[in-house]
């Protein structure tokens, strides 16, 4: 695991971002506190930041050039089959020097050529130059679990691991009002997109090739979805739970490869429960933790967390989080995002890690199971809406009375007349449109309300409906049922909300994060399944469930979902208080030039009345975009 950035000069005026290699490479030194190294030859620069985790000798650091002194290298990731590759390779006469997993790629692509990447199994970004052909192969893993932008000009092509090492190496600070539009709704921004016009995040699945200026790009991987193949799914349902199993426990077993300690995160749920039992059992005594919020008990599933820590006599922590200690994490946590993430749950994962960082450098999490399977609120809303019921009926029947009562994600009775409101309004409309609606936090009127009228024509554009289109496709395509909207959430959530926030919260505090659910055969078989083995009128990620039940405790049976998520409400009025008054003032919206002030002014309003609890996420979206704003356009104004 590492972080990497780079130049590729087409012009002496491109080779000036050469001299700014060093200061790129400083801003993300968090991926790879370990070792560190620049390779310069002529018009090309490559640095990386080591976080050692295979192979963690000095031999194996990056930059890493093969012994014909051909292809360099810089490269960010774990590839798990890398020992298999390795002896395929030493067969047909490659030799090798370091026992590390980069010298197998670099071998596999001069062997393969860019089809090496369908071979590696894992996740990555990478970058590798050919001095003989005087090109640069740059590429990403299938889901994009690592992340890699980019920006290319007439006179140099940019990359690197985070958007602070693009503007170290001085790419233009133009706001890209789409993507902020976008953000406004989401929390999020959506590849390929970021928040500066002209720099993109490479799909994942991807790849370019730069080579006399020029730059092609490939889709060498697409996410395996068929609803008609998925429905006729010849399996029987304990055929499919066996498979699942078998599956599960090689992606596990895989992704405890490692040369240093690896442990788990434990929420509590379902999905990070079945990945800690199955890897306890590759490695008993395994080291667990989980988070707590002892000030707000609703928010608090770490009593479930302990009943799997207790069946699996794991060496379980538990990190007892209060509002202070939020307070105390939170300044890192927005330092550490060098493009605005809003998703609140960060912060939780930021304090974790930082926590867990102190004995280890890899756990494995559940990320991507809810995606797979129907683990979401939302999914079970779908499947109602689809299915047309007595209860979906009566629930939009009454959506005047959801409209009137006190909504909020802060008690139980409260969250379910949210949950409520949403679907009845969800339910009236088109499915591409009730996936929107339910995928955002704010409908677009009142996203585009808040910006100011000369940046709002800026905002919804073609642009901005191309983009939207394309991250929702899987929900036009023929054979609509729910497996279409888990395709929309693998492309649209998992891939720009979920996996970006694992990996910036670890990555910031040097620790990585693997996920066993995104195994790319793992997921090809959960695409394969048809609906009825996800959710049911009374189960949601059913099979998951029916396939682990002899391994999981009772306890985790039958209990609401949860999400997880902080007490964002109760740190905003409290020790966050601070930060809404210095970045949300009448002067400073007034003097930045791009929200419009009567609305601020009413969110403010409504915030500090009773009804706070609707507009929590909405202040946290705001909030976090002036952070970064400030940090980026006013550092030492403020």
């Amino acid at each position: 695991m590492c972080g990497i950035t780079g130049v590729f000069a087409f012009t002496d005026a491109g080779r000036l971002a050469l001299d700014n290699l060093q200061l790129a490479s400083e801003t993300i030194k968090h991926r790879g506190p370990d070792a560190s190294g620049i390779f310069v030859r002529e018009n090309v620069g490559m640095a990386n930041r080591r976080l050692a985790i295979i192979a963690p000798v000095p031999e194996a650091n990056q930059p890493f050039t093969e012994a014909t002194g051909r292809y360099t290298i810089v490269y960010n990731g774990e590839v798990f089959n890398y020992k298999v590759l390795r002896a395929k390779l030493e067969a047909s006469g490659f030799a090798f020097k370091t026992g590390a997993d980069t010298e197998v790629i670099i071998q596999l692509y001069r062997k393969y050529g860019p089809e090496c990447l369908k071979r590696l199994r894992g996740f990555f970004a990478f970058a590798i130059y050919d001095a003989q052909e005087q090109s640069l192969f740059v590429a990403r893993d299938r889901y994009g679990e690592k992340p890699l932008l980019y920006y290319k000009d007439g006179d140099k092509f940019l990359f690197g691991s985070e958007l602070s090492a693009l503007m170290a190496l001085g790419v233009p600070r133009d706001i890209d009002y789409t993507s902020l539009y976008q953000y406004l709704q989401l929390t999020y921004i959506p590849a390929p997109a970021t928040i500066l016009r002209g720099v993109k995040k490479l799909l994942p699945g991807h790849y370019v090739i730069i080579k006399n200026t020029k730059l092609h790009s490939s889709n060498w991987y697409k996410l395996p979805f068929d609803a008609d193949k998925a429905a006729a799914n010849p399996l029987t349902y304990k055929q499919q739970q066996l498979k699942l199993q078998q599956l599960m426990e090689q992606a596990v077993t895989e992704r405890m490869v490692a040369d240093v300690p690896v442990g788990a995160f434990l929420s509590g749920g379902i999905d990070s429960s079945v990945v800690a039992a199955l890897a306890s059992q590759v490695k008993p005594g395994l080291q667990t933790f989980s988070v707590g919020f002892p000030e707000q008990p609703f928010f608090d599933e770490s009593s479930y967390a302990r009943l799997v820590a207790e069946k699996y006599k794991t060496d379980h922590t538990e990190l007892q989080l209060t509002t202070r200690h939020l307070h105390e994490n939170v300044s890192g946590m927005l330092h550490s995002l060098s493009e605005p993430f809003a998703d609140s749950s960060a912060l939780a994962v930021y304090s974790l890690s930082k926590h867990v960082n102190q004995s280890l450098k890899v756990v494995l999490s559940g990320d991507g199971a809810d995606e797979l399977f129907g683990g979401y609120n939302k999914h079970r809303a779908e499947y109602r809406a689809l299915q047309q019921d007595t209860g979906a009926a009566i629930v939009t029947a009454l959506d005047f009375l959801w409209e009137k009562l006190p909504r909020s994600r802060n008690s139980f009775v409260a969250n379910k007349v949210r949950q409520l409101h949403r679907f009845a309004a969800g339910a009236k409309l088109s499915a591409p449109d009730r996936y929107w609606l339910w995928a955002t936090w704010q409908q677009e009127q009142q996203a585009m309300a808040w910006l100011r009228p000369e940046h709002q024509r800026k905002a919804a554009n073609r642009l901005y409906y191309a983009r939207k289109s394309r991250l929702t496709e899987c929900l036009t395509r023929n054979n609509y049922d729910l497996n279409s909207v888990l395709c929309a959430d693998w492309q649209l959530v998992l891939a720009n909300d979920m996996l970006p926030k694992t990996d910036l919260m670890g990555m910031a505090n040097g620790l990585e994060i693997r996920s066993p659910f995104l195994d790319h055969r793992l997921v090809k078989f959960a695409f394969n399944l048809p609906v009825s083995s996800k959710i049911d009128a009374t189960r949601q990620k059913k099979i998951l469930q029916d396939a682990f039940r002899h391994l999981l405790p009772a306890g985790l049976y039958n209990r609401p979902k949860k999400g997880f998520e902080i007490p964002l409400l109760a740190f905003l009025q409290t020790e966050g208080a601070g930060l809404v008054k210095q970045y949300l003032s009448d002067e400073v919206i007034e003097a930045q030039q791009i929200f419009d002030l009567k609305q601020v002014r009413e969110l403010r309003q409504v915030f500090n009345s009773k009804a706070a609890g609707k507009v929590q996420t909405h202040v946290w979206t705001l909030l976090v975009f002036q952070f970064w704003w400030h940090n980026t356009f006013m550092a030492g104004k403020l």
